[in-house]
């Protein structure tokens, strides 16, 4: 691309809209002209499909993350796919059975369910932890039994549970765990990297999450069989990834057609460069709205707040809340006065997903009176954005003002 060109580019790209009224979105203006500059570049190129950007970005994600086998799809949810039918490939060793059993939390999103129904296991739904909305350690002891072969953890909002401990129970009763770590990249327990402990573990890069590529996934394994296996599934089955003739036509496995695009790997590799920095702002977004709303002369306790986990470095995506008691019977009527005032909401994950009409048309069982954590977090919960820019105090207060008005509904 020409200086010109680039010089004229950066110009349109970076026009604002001085007259904006007041909006607090999920995730505002999360492309710097730099990262749809790369975009472009690709579009440019015209290599459009998966190519050499993406083998760049999967290096650079590796390095990051600490794990040697880091393999880029479209999508979190496709991410999760591949962990799962990789687990029941009959090239993998040791691999599940039709009907095997694997835990999995009943906060969780559709596609870290599903992927466990689709592969013939069996879904366990265990309940999570208040203070996390993860799977507790001790929930999770009581509920292995000889059935269960596979767990399916997921990391919620940026924090996490006693993951040390539950891939040591993992290891000790040969389980294997996946670790869904859509909604915290760049958190770090123990000097450790959440989304570095699972057998498998997952990432996703759409728009509002730690870094986007507008689309996007990453799944990272622990050796070369288990990757091998994950780069046939990602494309047709096919064994190019890992042979001399690109232009093979081998179907040596069943398969999917999961690959990027070279333009959401040039976003996601210039966005990494700047996750740090996008964790330091959100945490200090995150903190300053926390300190103005109870210091406020209207603060009543009106919310308890999402703390992270001790030992626990996190990577903050958005600030949920839930709702205390005595406010609760207003949280519909508010949600629907916050969203009405520009502040954009959503629940924790999917709420209690057993709670969803998906379930009872698959049949799949659960028992509610054990999800009682998971019940009550869908009940008083819901949750707002960081943004990756610092805040004003005009927002802050505003935005604070707004929360607070749930006393006054």
């Amino acid at each position: 691309m020409n200086n010109e060109l680039n010089k004229k580019l950066t110009n349109l790209l970076e026009k604002k809209d001085t007259k904006k009224s007041f909006s607090y979105p999920l995730l505002e203006d999360a492309f710097s002209s730099k990262d749809l500059l790369e975009a472009i570049k690709v579009i440019l190129s015209r290599q459009i499909t998966m190519s050499h950007k993406t083998k760049k970005f999967e290096k650079a994600f590796s390095k990051f993350i600490k794990s040697k086998y880091c393999l880029m799809v479209n999508s979190g949810s496709s991410a999760n796919l591949l962990a799962v039918f990789a687990l029941i490939n009959p090239s993998k060793k040791n691999k599940l059975k039709k009907g095997d059993e694997c835990i999995v939390p009943a906060i969780c999103w559709s596609t870290s369910l599903w992927p466990i129904h689709q592969a013939g296991l069996k879904p366990k739904f265990i309940d999570v932890d208040k203070k996390t909305f993860s799977i507790n350690y001790e929930t999770l002891k009581a509920n292995i039994t000889k059935k269960t072969k596979a767990i399916m953890l997921v990391n919620v909002l940026g924090n996490c549970s006693e993951i040390d401990k539950i891939r040591s129970i993992a290891n000790k009763k040969k389980i294997y765990l996946i670790e869904d770590n859509c909604e915290s990249l760049g958190s770090i327990y123990k000097n450790k990297p959440l989304g570095s402990f699972g057998d498998f573990s997952t990432f996703s890069f759409y728009y509002t999450h730690q870094i986007t590529a507008g689309e996007g996934g990453m799944i990272v394994c622990k050796n070369k069989d288990d990757y091998r296996i994950l780069q046939s599934l990602r494309a047709h089955g096919w064994d190019r990834e890992y042979t001399k003739n690109k232009k093979t036509f081998n179907f040596v496995n069943q398969g999917f057609n999961l690959r990027p695009l070279e333009t959401s790997a040039a976003i996601a590799l210039n966005q990494l460069k700047r996750i740090k920095s996008f964790k330091k702002v959100r945490k200090e977004n995150r903190n300053k709205i926390v300190k103005e709303l109870k210091t406020s002369s209207n603060w009543n306790n009106q919310y308890s707040f999402f703390e992270a986990s001790k030992n626990l470095d996190p990577s903050w995506f958005g600030i949920p809340f839930l709702i205390n008691k005595k406010f609760l019977s207003k949280k519909k009527i508010f949600l629907q006065y916050l969203e009405k005032n520009k502040v954009e909401t959503r629940p924790i994950i999917s709420g209690n997903f057993v709670k969803q009409a998906s379930v009872k048309l698959h049949k799949i069982k659960f028992n509610l009176r054990k999800l009682k954590n998971a019940q009550e977090i869908e009940k008083r919960g819901f949750f707002i954005g960081l943004p990756t820019k610092p805040l004003s105090t005009k927002i802050i207060k505003r935005l604070s003002n707004l929360l607070l008005h749930i006393t006054n509904i």
